[in-house]
């Protein structure tokens, strides 16, 4: 895998070229999202503005090169607010986008922040209709005893415009940060997750949502954990699964119970008492979870480590691969520069075979779960280059053997980190944020991994 892999040109977050040089809070990407189709990227970024590329159709004279994808639409989705009963700012950063499945024409998208989360309504217009009989040109009503004559309205073609609308607005139901919204199988409802709660919401009802998981304690000083991510299970809309900061993951039935404080599964893989530091339960903290498209396994990831879970043995994960485990002894210094609480994402691919993930240095990884085998790429202006080819890197740890091209773990840059990825739905495409900048890789993956 990697040695016969296409690359788009990077685009930043608004699709110009990147300034390398340059890069404000407020352009750093914090949501990658395919739609279902993978026709439609979408990313959200720290100024709370949503970016939509599309896939542009296949060339006419080249039949067998692919679509590249170029910006559709930006749009400001949330904006900057103070809570004047707390005294907190309410930052306008996208946490999370998840697209609904397509039903017509139009598309929509769910967007977060902190509070609250909309939906998007995204649709095309190439006609105007003119011609009316009581409204001039500018769209002024008319007077009656000018209008002589009766016509038929026409629509006359215009150049392609892309519109995008708020729908709703679902607000006032988090105390705490939301960190995840999940769109329901049965695609009526969907849930938001915050530190401590999860909201059950109907997708055309804004004023009121259902509790439906609550891990508050009677006293906050006995808090212990916290909710991390939570997703619906792909095809049972009565399923969805939560994970926590201690490492363990939560299956949750909505038939048992209107409120699910009793989960159904448990997830958790005991620690080894010998590997206990004062680090361990900083890293065993999940910080995102993702339902296989099967709906078989959870992929999970940690500080250090991604694991493929089966949902029928809850004892310990089926597969557990090391993402960055020449880490292990710079963790000290990466909990003193506060990496150590960096939230890295997961993906599966199309068919659930390959799982991908981000590191430090603007690497990331991708794990073979048929034949074993890992590959670390770099996401770099080099690699997007048209044509360019994505070679495997390697880390070599803290005195350990170097080979050529080779890099040592103590000149890492740990500023540069992929948080957020993505893979397309079907095909070997993944789009990859890095800071400011969108790479998405046109990825022919051979068979073998190196």
């Amino acid at each position: 895998m990697g040695e016969d892999t296409d690359a788009t040109p990077t685009l930043n977050h608004h699709g110009f070229l990147p300034d390398h040089n340059y890069v404000t809070e407020a352009d750093i990407i914090s949501t990658v999202e395919f739609n279902h189709t993978g026709e439609l990227l979408a990313t959200g970024d720290k100024g709370g503005r949503v970016v939509i590329f599309q896939r542009e159709p296949e060339s006419q004279t080249e039949p067998f090169s692919q679509g590249e994808y170029n910006v559709y639409s930006t749009f400001q989705s949330h904006e900057p607010e103070f809570d004047y009963l707390k005294s907190l700012e309410i930052e306008e950063k996208i946490n999370k986008i998840r697209w609904l499945p397509q039903q017509n024409a139009a598309h929509f998208l769910l967007s977060t922040n902190d509070k609250t989360v909309k939906l998007w309504k995204v649709s095309e217009r190439d006609k105007r209709p003119e011609g009316y009989n009581l409204k001039d040109e500018e769209g002024r009503i008319k007077d009656l005893s000018t209008v002589t004559s009766l016509q038929v309205p026409v629509l006359k073609p215009v150049d392609l415009m892309v519109e995008v609308s708020p729908r709703r607005v679902f607000a006032n139901a988090h105390t705490y940060h939301i960190n995840s919204i999940s769109v329901n199988s049965d695609y009526e409802t969907y849930m938001s997750a915050d530190d401590l709660r999860i909201n059950l919401w109907h997708l055309d009802i804004t004023d009121r949502s259902f509790n439906i998981v609550d891990i508050k304690p009677a006293n906050m000083e006995d808090l212990t954990e916290v909710i991390t991510a939570a997703e619906f299970h792909p095809h049972h809309c009565n399923l969805f699964v939560y994970s926590s900061s201690k490492g363990t993951l939560r299956l949750c039935d909505m038939r048992e119970a209107a409120l699910c404080d009793k989960h159904s599964k448990l997830f958790e893989e005991p620690e080894d008492p010998s590997a206990h530091s004062f680090f361990s339960e900083i890293i065993s903290s999940v910080s995102d979870v993702k339902f296989s498209h099967s709906g078989r396994y959870l992929l999970t990831r940690d500080y250090l480590t991604a694991k493929v879970w089966d949902l029928n043995m809850e004892s310990k994960p089926l597969e557990t691969y090391q993402v960055h485990d020449y880490l292990r002894s710079k963790l000290c210094s990466l909990y003193e520069n506060d990496c150590i609480f960096d939230k890295f994402e997961c993906a599966w691919n199309g068919s659930d075979s390959v799982i991908m993930t981000g590191a430090y240095n603007n690497f990331f990884r991708m794990f073979d779960r048929n034949t074993k085998r890992d590959v670390t790429l770099e996401a770099s202006r080099e690699s997007s280059k048209p044509r360019a080819v994505l070679k495997p890197r390697r880390v070599c740890a803290a005195g350990g053997k170097r080979r050529k091209d080779d890099i040592s773990v103590d000149s890492l840059d740990f500023t540069k980190k992929i948080l957020h990825t993505a893979w397309h739905p079907t095909e070997n495409i993944i789009a990859i944020a890095a800071t400011n900048n969108l790479y998405i890789f046109q990825d022919k993956l051979s068979s073998e991994m190196h």
